[in-house]
């Protein structure tokens, strides 16, 4: 929180000091998400936070080290959740954003926006970092919060603003439409009391009917354009549960495809684990059981609640209810998340039929 402040605190002073050096009638400018950026020009060369965003990405850094400093500095996020988000022991996050930041500062390179070239060689690295950060936003994984709304809202924001830099890009159009797909779902995620609402029992009524279509539109005109990548499939596994009027009626067949495609192009065992479940929705939880069972042996999610949690979603639909009670414990003790960790331990009573 300390860190999110002073960084709204430093982002106002630049404004302010912009504003001095600036005619009043000049004073109110488009919104960053609205109108054409020519080159050099418009809200996109004007916002700090982007050029601070790029700077971040610069390729003398390693791609690891350009995002953990980007979320540092940009993000706001403090290493711990940052070391999360990369599946990495908290000390060694530390050490690789402590390398990066002294790189920077040893680089002596100009606080501006790239030419237009060395943009292009950095979007992967930028693209990466908005993808994490709004994720941060929109499922804390720590604190009281389920989700930090300022989070995921810059992340959308700045994403508007790459998108109108390069509007033929289609896996920053995906990236967009995967944000603007997942965010439209947030009002039904949480009751009146904050608790964790799961997809499944959602009030899809209360789903942003605005963002699904922009979305949709979104994803829908860049997918013909080209081989799809990472964020652009995931958009598309979005759009269909977003479209969807219940889980259950959600083309599951066409999401195990599409997560087959996914993994292909990504070895993360996350989109594996979306992927067993969208098998289990298909095939039944014995096959989703199966998949879990081999990802167990994967270090990088092994001591994850996200296995546990699954494991026990899976284990209760089998109808071992003992064997979901446990994992749905254990998934629970895993967590950061005060509200996953409530929604998890009340699982796992109702399953022992405590009040």
């Amino acid at each position: 929180m300390t860190d999110l402040l002073r960084s709204e605190q430093a982002r106002r002073q630049r404004e302010g000091m912009l504003a001095t050096w600036t005619l009043p009638e000049s004073w109110v400018a488009p919104a960053a998400d609205r109108g054409v950026i020519a080159e050099g020009t418009g809200a996109a060369d004007q916002d700090d936070t982007l050029i601070l965003l790029f700077l971040c990405c610069h390729p003398a850094l390693s791609p690891a080290s350009q995002i953990a400093l980007t979320l540092r500095a940009v993000g706001g996020l403090t290493t711990a959740e940052i070391a999360r988000a990369f599946l990495v022991p908290e000390p060694t996050m530390t050490r690789r954003i402590t390398r990066a930041k002294q790189s920077i500062k040893n680089s002596r390179i100009p606080f501006r926006m790239p030419p237009a070239a060395e943009r292009a060689d950095r979007l992967g690295a930028v693209l990466h970092v908005l993808y994490l950060i709004f994720n941060e936003g929109y499922v804390s994984t720590s604190g009281p919060s389920l989700h930090r709304a300022e989070l995921s809202a810059e992340a959308i924001r700045l994403t508007r603003v790459v998108h109108l830099l390069m509007p033929d890009d289609v896996e920053v159009t995906g990236l967009l439409a995967l944000m603007v797909l997942t965010d439209a779902r947030r009002p039904a995620r949480t009751a009146p009391d904050g608790a964790l609402i799961p997809m499944a029992e959602q009030d899809r009524t209360r789903w942003n009917s605005g963002d699904i279509a922009e979305g949709v539109a979104l994803i829908s005109g860049a997918l013909p354009r080209g081989t799809p990548g990472p964020y652009q499939l995931q958009a598309a596994i979005a759009a269909i549960h977003d479209e969807a009027p219940t889980a259950e009626a959600a083309d599951w067949p066409q999401i195990v495809a599409l997560y087959e495609l996914l993994m292909r192009l990504s070895d993360n065992p996350v989109v594996a684990l979306n992927h067993a479940v969208a098998v289990a929705m298909v095939h039944g939880p014995a096959a989703g059981l199966a998949l879990v069972d081999e990802l167990a042996t994967d270090a990088r999610i092994t001591g994850d609640h996200r296995l546990d949690a699954v494991r026990a979603h899976l284990l209760e639909l089998a109808g071992d209810q003992h064997g979901a009670k446990e994992s749905y414990r254990l998934a629970a003790g895993r967590t950061t998340s005060i509200p996953v960790q409530r929604y998890l331990y009340a699982r796992a009573a109702r399953l022992s039929g405590d009040d």
